[in-house]
């Protein structure tokens, strides 16, 4: 008998990619079909699988990719197949995203499915705007209406005339196209033409924007601004909170969308720090941390710890060097007295975490700095362990043996290879100009991210995005892959980049 698969109806909510469900992601990295469509973030995609089926089935007011009978035979079809399928679908899959028909037509075929609630644009949009749909002042009531009526109806489904004066909070979704219709019926059915009224388009996104009025103007004030789809339409007293309780606009970075060049592993500090100003991260790892091909010199330097009068670490993955101690069964008490050097206070930290003493910290974090504050204390003769990456720059061994006649041992702790970013999706998000800043970390992050691209037209690509850089050493190496830093943190670690975003 042939395997069945299963279908989630998974809401992805109102567009800002972190209020999507625990149980919302789950599902679509578990996902070997990831159905969408146009209001579901693509961010959200780049957490499925690497080989997963990606099918687009976006509907726009005036053209459908797929009708939706199409759709609902797609999810059959695919379950039939014996595949894991999640249908993304944006806010709730039954706030009118049409997923109980997915449902009936799913159950009919005897495919079985599940359902998993995501929060509706009628409640969170608003919230993201400073609108509370009730509010103890204003209204205790509210309703969602659907706005997608056609015009040339000679009856419409809704009951205007209780509608109207019956309920203190309107919420009409995917109504822009008929807002004459939707202010001429609820004044001609008693609402007052001075009801404010909001449209937000693009809610809880970097392209929220907001357009207020009362009923009587809105219309008018619609069309001079061109505001067009897809928006939500809030009717009611409760739209003049916003005035008091807007929040979302307020922080620093609203309406930037920001690409995270760091690893996968990585990013998340950065990540955060952006979104906690209002900002959207796009994480496109364009380098991954690997371990040595060959762990025979770390091994060696291993075996000979407790002779070296120096360790030095450049980066926080170089402190993986005593992954390996431990994988020998040995711990820090080889190391007899040797003094540590480290770049950078994340460095330190986690050295710190290890409970080892750092006793030196160059008050710029790049290898010259570190040649600075070891003059006069390293001896000659010196051994030092540097435990670094396969692509670190030669400067800093070459000038501790040239200069400081010090005996180093310079070996790879990890491999920087190329990252897994996509491409294909990036391109699109560069090409419809919602990309406003990249940040490089290293100078292997502009290298990966310049090839990965594999672009002719990347200086076209990247003509209004702004590039920001850790520090010199990267800047030097996006020019010499012809690239332009725009701005360039004044400290060469993560807080400096956001200090110096910060500042944009």
């Amino acid at each position: 008998m042939p395997k069945v698969g299963i279908v989630y109806l998974v809401g992805a909510g109102p567009g800002d990619p972190g209020l999507i469900t625990v149980k919302g992601l789950e599902c679509i990295k578990k996902a070997e079909v990831l159905v969408y469509d146009r209001l579901a973030s693509k961010r959200l995609l780049s957490y499925a699988p690497k080989d997963c089926e990606m099918i687009y089935v976006g509907k726009l007011p005036d053209r459908h990719t797929l009708q939706q009978e199409e759709i609902n035979q797609l999810l059959v079809d695919k379950g039939l197949e014996g595949k894991v399928v999640t249908r993304l679908k944006g806010g709730d899959p039954y706030v009118y995203g049409r997923g109980g028909e997915e449902g009936e037509l799913l159950r009919e075929n005897n495919v079985p499915f599940e359902v998993v609630p995501g929060i509706t644009s009628a409640i969170a949009v608003p919230a993201y705007a400073g609108i509370p749909v009730t509010h103890r002042d204003c209204t205790s009531s509210f309703a969602v209406i659907t706005g997608h009526e056609d015009p040339t109806k000679t009856e419409s489904s809704i009951h205007w005339d209780k509608i109207s004066t019956g309920i203190g909070t309107l919420v009409f979704l995917m109504g822009v196209g008929n807002l004459p219709s939707i202010t001429q019926n609820l004044m001609e059915n008693g609402r007052s033409a001075d009801t404010p009224v909001a449209l937000i388009r693009w809610g809880t996104r970097p392209e929220q924007r907001v357009l207020t009025g009362t009923l009587f103007d809105i219309v008018q004030k619609v069309k001079d601004a061109g505001f067009t789809s897809p928006a939500i339409i809030i009717v009611g007293e409760v739209v003049k909170l916003r005035d008091t309780l807007t929040w979302f606009e307020q922080k620093p970075f609203f309406g930037k969308r920001v690409v995270v060049t760091r690893s996968r592993e990585q990013a998340s500090d950065l990540s955060r720090r952006i979104e906690e100003m209002g900002g959207e991260a796009w994480e496109f790892p364009a380098i991954e941390i690997d371990h040595p091909e060959d762990y025979g010199p770390m091994d060696e330097a291993i075996n000979q710890l407790d002779t070296y009068n120096w360790l030095i670490f450049t980066s926080v993955n170089g402190v993986d060097f005593f992954n390996r101690l431990r994988h020998h069964e040995r711990d820090i008490r080889d190391l007899k007295g040797a003094k540590i050097c480290a770049i950078g206070p994340k460095t330190k930290e986690r050295l710190e975490d290890m409970c080892l003493n750092v006793d030196f910290v160059p008050s710029e974090y790049v290898a010259e700095a570190v040649i600075d504050v070891l003059r006069g204390k390293l001896l000659p003769g010196d051994k030092v362990l540097m435990p670094r990456a396969d692509i670190a720059r030669a400067i800093l061994p070459d000038t501790l043996r040239d200069e400081m006649q010090a005996d180093v041992t310079n070996v790879v702790a990890y491999r920087t290879v190329r990252g897994g970013g996509d491409a294909t999706l990036l391109k699109e998000l560069l090409e419809e100009k919602m990309i406003h800043y990249v940040t490089f970390t290293s100078s292997s992050t502009v290298k990966n991210f310049v090839e990965i691209l594999n672009a002719d037209n990347l200086h076209d690509l990247l003509k209004d995005v702004k590039l920001v850089s850790i520090g010199p050493i990267t800047s030097q190496s996006a020019k010499d892959l012809g690239l332009k830093i725009d701005i360039e943190a004044d400290e060469y670690t993560i807080d400096g980049l956001v200090e110096a975003l910060k500042k944009v």
